[in-house]
Formats: C-alpha cells, sequence, structure tokens
C-alpha cells in the first residue's frame, strides 16, 4: 500500500482535539495532519473524497483481517459479530461519529459509502470462505456475510441517529441479538 494512502486512516480519525469539524476541514489541515506538504498531498489525493475513500479501503481490509482471526469453533454469524465488536471497540466515538456525518453529508459520500458496506460483505465472505473452505457451505456462507453486515449497517445508523449514546460496541450487539432472534422465527423481543 501507498505510504501516503496509509496515512489516511489517521488524517481521517479526527480527534476531538482537531480545529474543525471533518465539514470545515480544509486540505492543508489535513496535509499538515499527515505530516505532508501540500504539493505532496495533491499528488497522492484531490480531495477530501479521496481521503475518505482511501479510509474506506482500509475498513475493508480491516473486516477481512479481523475475520480471519477469529476461531472456527464457533458459527461463521459469531466470527462475523466477533470480528465486528472488536474493530468497533478499537475506534474513538467522536471521531466514528464525525466521519459517519461527514458521510451523510454528500450524495457522492453516501454513494461510495454504499460501495464500501458491499465491499466489506466480500471481504467478509472471502474470509468466512478461508476459515471454513466447503463448497457445499459457499452459499451460506454468502448470506452470512450479508446479513452479518446488514445487521451492522443497521446498528450503525441508529448509533449515529443517537448521537452514539450508548457504546458503538454494545449497539452492535444488541443489532446481532436482533438478527438471531428472528433467525431463530421470532422468539424473543429484543427491544
Amino acid at each position: 500500500m501507498n505510504p501516503i494512502r496509509s496515512r489516511s486512516r489517521g488524517v481521517m480519525d479526527f480527534s476531538p482535539t482537531a480545529p474543525r469539524v471533518p465539514e470545515e476541514t480544509t486540505l492543508d489541515d489535513i496535509a499538515a495532519a499527515a505530516g505532508i506538504s501540500r504539493r505532496t498531498f495533491f499528488h497522492y489525493f484531490n480531495s477530501k473524497d479521496e481521503i475518505l475513500s482511501a479510509w474506506q479501503t482500509g475498513m475493508v481490509d480491516a473486516v477481512r483481517d479481523a475475520i480471519l482471526r477469529e476461531a472456527t469453533d464457533q458459527p461463521p454469524l459469531e466470527a462475523v459479530c466477533g470480528a465486528l465488536l472488536k474493530l468497533a471497540s478499537q475506534h474513538d466515538v467522536k471521531s466514528a461519529l464525525l466521519i459517519a456525518r461527514l458521510v451523510r453529508s454528500s450524495d457522492r459520500l453516501r454513494a461510495a459509502n454504499q460501495v464500501k458496506f458491499v465491499r466489506m460483505e466480500n471481504a467478509a465472505f472471502e474470509s468466512l470462505s478461508h476459515l471454513w473452505p466447503q463448497r457445499t457451505r459457499q452459499e451460506r456462507l454468502r448470506m452470512v456475510a450479508m446479513v452479518g453486515l446488514g445487521a451492522f449497517r443497521v446498528a450503525m445508523d441508529e448509533w449515529v441517529d443517537e448521537g452514539g449514546k450508548e457504546s458503538f460496541p454494545k449497539r452492535i450487539a444488541k443489532g446481532f441479538a436482533s438478527l438471531r432472534a428472528e433467525l431463530e422465527g421470532g422468539k424473543a423481543d429484543t427491544g
């Protein structure tokens, strides 16, 4: 990976001490935060949107790697849940909320976010297929990746809508509990 692009993950991590919210952050601010000159910045990125895109690529890779670290003595859905919970616990709440709000701020960023989730589903499926390589399981593993990332998306949307009042991992756990309950025929009300 390009070293400047790998720095973009850190650049997109808008800390609580950042002088501006993401929508107001200038390209000069971003270049300075990355420790590069404006000219070097423009050699690798044309806009803040491109930095977000690079950060989103990092998220896809993180999901792939996190699932690959999960144990195979659990159901695949639990592997997806466990991996996403671990990833969520590593993110700063304020940074995650700011990035989520930035993504919602334009049609182009919302569209890119949809693509990111499809790529995350594909990465999850690839990882699950590596952990459980039996050909007869591939269709089911693809469904697990899709519903698992779907539960994650719903949990993220609700968490952002609520202003991050409860911990993100707790919100994800609730989302997966709701999914499990419905898959088991709606036996339990997780509400």
